[in-house]
């Protein structure tokens, strides 16, 4: 039996493997099991299952893809990360816990007023919908062309948007019930398959280049691959001050100002227990991405002895993993923990986005959502957030020329700078502030325009701000808004 017979027999059961947990753990109708899981999650499978959701297939695939041209010095970024989680444990699950929240937005609402609470769940939708679809697209990318013979152009477009409705369908059918009181476990499951193909990847490649586990730190540091910091070209976007400035107001932004991820915190059961997730999720992170550049040292080496190309370099781990010569063993555990990669990217986004229609646009939380009725309603538009993410995975088909890794974080710089300055705003100028609130959408859309006209004329001097971007957006959000209210208070 070949290796497309075993994958497929892997891949059949684990998805009948998440449709019976969704099943088992599908059983309310009301909106706070769907949303917040009754507030009965464990805190370990949260924090467990939290790092599948932050890996994803750009973590899986993009991220030792990335070596080749940034070597480690994605790190500088993760060491970043780990100051935006302090402040995510120290201010804002406090804050979060403390008004019982089901919608983080709902904060602005309190301390701004109700178009300030649209207007961020809405940054919020825009957000995490681009941000589930580029990681969905990577993983179907890989599939695509890796698995499947090769097509005209019509052909491939069709063969993709097949892909896309078995994935969507898949996540559509175990999420329907449950929502994030499924997610959580089936997360927990999803993170243990990709950290299983990645250290099973780690351990056969280091055996192929006849290195023992205790050989491969110092077969990695002396690669020309490793190196983690840089900071002589401040006008260069992966400075090392610029990366770790972007990796705190990343793990901030698309972490604490995240419903996606903040729904999952949200479901512990007590304020302590999700502090304690977070620092947990924190540490452990950090080790994965460690051990996912690893690979991606391994990737190049063995690229250089065995004289494989990949074309692109998020297809590195693809080409290695499949082309046979590491045992079929491997090339299993990678489709299966590809295609766990594809649904822990989604599965929570899709859940979280449509909690935020519901309660935030919808008011389902406050009234008739556990009725047969609310349920139907809800599920429904479950399914059409699925397939308005399966058309944005088209749209990024059609127009993407860069790493998905860079492009998320790109786009991640104008949608959660907003954000970022409302919630500022919106703690240090507690309101509310009814004079300001029909401005907020106007702030919220001309700040990040300055901003990209910002870093185009940057640009021009020889300078960019990188990743950096995110923060910048944020100061000139909160700036606007600060001058706003200023303004409507003298008219």
């Amino acid at each position: 039996m070949d290796v497309e017979w075993w994958a497929g027999l892997a891949v059949i059961g684990y998805i009948a493997l998440l449709l019976g947990i969704g099943h088992r753990t599908g059983r309310s109708n009301s909106m706070a099991d769907f949303s917040v899981g009754g507030r009965r999650s464990p805190w370990w499978a949260v924090a467990f299952g939290m790092v599948g959701t932050s890996l994803s297939g750009v973590t899986f695939l993009s991220v030792p893809g990335w070596v080749g041209d940034q070597q480690f010095g994605y790190m500088q970024m993760v060491i970043g990360y780990l100051f935006g989680y302090a402040a995510i444990i120290g201010i804002l699950l406090p804050l979060y816990y403390r008004l019982k929240l089901t919608s983080i937005y709902r904060f602005l609402g309190d301390r701004i007023g109700a178009r300030a609470y649209r207007t961020g769940a809405a940054f919020f939708l825009l957000s995490r919908s681009i941000g589930a679809a580029f990681r969905l697209y990577l993983v179907v990318l890989v599939l695509n062309e890796t698995l499947l013979p090769p097509a005209d152009a019509l052909g491939e477009w069709i063969r993709l948007t097949g892909l896309i409705g078995l994935v969507l369908g898949a996540i559509w059918a175990y999420t329907r019930h449950g929502g994030i009181a499924t997610v959580v476990w089936t997360d927990t499951l999803q993170t243990a398959c990709m950290l299983l193909a990645a250290g099973a990847a780690v351990y056969l490649i280091g055996d192929g280049l006849g290195l023992s586990l205790l050989e491969l730190p110092g077969a990695i540091a002396d690669s020309g691959h490793a190196r983690w910091w840089f900071f002589e070209d401040w006008s260069a976007p992966n400075h090392g001050v610029k990366q770790l400035i972007a990796g705190a107001f990343i793990a901030l932004c698309m972490t604490g100002l995240d419903q996606d991820m903040m729904q999952k915190n949200l479901s512990c059961r007590s304020l302590k227990d999700a502090q304690v997730n977070m620092a947990s999720f924190s540490i452990v992170l950090v080790l994965v991405n460690l051990m996912f550049l690893g690979l991606g040292a391994l990737l190049l080496m063995h690229a250089d002895a065995t004289a494989l190309t990949a074309g692109k370099p998020d297809l590195l781990f693809a080409r290695v993993a499949l082309d046979g010569s590491l045992g079929v063993a491997l090339s299993v555990l990678f489709l299966l923990g590809l295609v766990a990669a594809a649904l822990s990217s989604a599965d929570s986004a899709l859940t979280a986005l449509t909690t935020s229609v519901c309660v935030d646009f919808l008011d389902m939380d406050v009234e008739g959502a556990g009725s047969k009725t609310g349920k139907r309603q809800r599920q429904r538009i479950h399914l059409w957030v699925s397939i308005g993410v399966g058309l944005l995975i088209l749209i990024f088909h059609a127009v993407n020329d860069t790493s998905v890794i860079a492009a998320l974080f790109k786009v991640a710089s104008y949608t959660y700078g907003p954000l970022l300055g409302l919630f500022a705003f919106a703690l240090l100028h507690p309101g509310p502030h009814p004079h300001l609130d029909r401005f907020t959408p106007v702030v919220a859309i001309l700040a990040p325009l300055a901003g990209w006209a910002l870093e185009q004329a940057a640009v021009a001097q020889g300078f960019s701000f990188g990743f950096a971007l995110l923060p910048v957006n944020g100061f000139l959000t909160y700036a606007g808004a600060w001058l706003m209210a200023q303004w409507s208070q003298k008219a």
